[in-house]
């Protein structure tokens, strides 16, 4: 039987919000949500959301993040999509990952994989990380 799934994601340009879907879609008993974040906390501009990032990484504030009421506790597996943003994952999921305990998937690395991979790991702390993947190539591993 399929695990209990909740897939939570940012997207700030609708690609990690394709892959969540597309995730959400073949894992039968699974419950998907976005992470937002108000207006005007990111520029339309990529380069200058990078930057924006950046300083919010450097000044440890994060941005306050809007999610629907959510039970953690009622899920056996918990999925995290975020783009990377100089190898870091996107900072709403900082925010994120401050109140809960989860997994993770990304949708593009580039050059950054393994500085994202280690980011991401330091930003949980002490959670259970049980695996990162580039795709959804793992996802019927994940749900056994």
């Amino acid at each position: 039987m399929a695990k209990k799934t909740l897939i939570l994601y940012y997207s700030w340009s609708g690609d990690t919000k394709k892959l969540a879907e597309k995730i959400h879609d073949q894992i039968e008993d699974s419950d998907l949500k976005a992470v937002e974040v108000a207006d005007g906390t990111f520029d339309d501009d990529q380069y200058k959301t990078n930057d924006i990032a950046l300083d919010q990484i450097q000044a440890n504030s994060f941005p306050d993040i809007k999610l629907d009421n959510v039970d953690f506790n009622k899920y056996d597996l918990i999925l995290i999509g975020s783009p990377i943003w100089s190898g870091y994952p996107a900072t709403p999921i900082k925010t994120l990952l401050d109140q809960m305990q989860g997994y993770n998937f990304y949708t593009s690395a580039g050059a950054n994989r393994k500085a994202y991979v280690n980011h991401f790991k330091e930003w949980v702390n002490d959670l259970n990380v049980v695996d990162v993947a580039e795709n959804d190539s793992k996802i019927d591993e994940w749900v056994k």
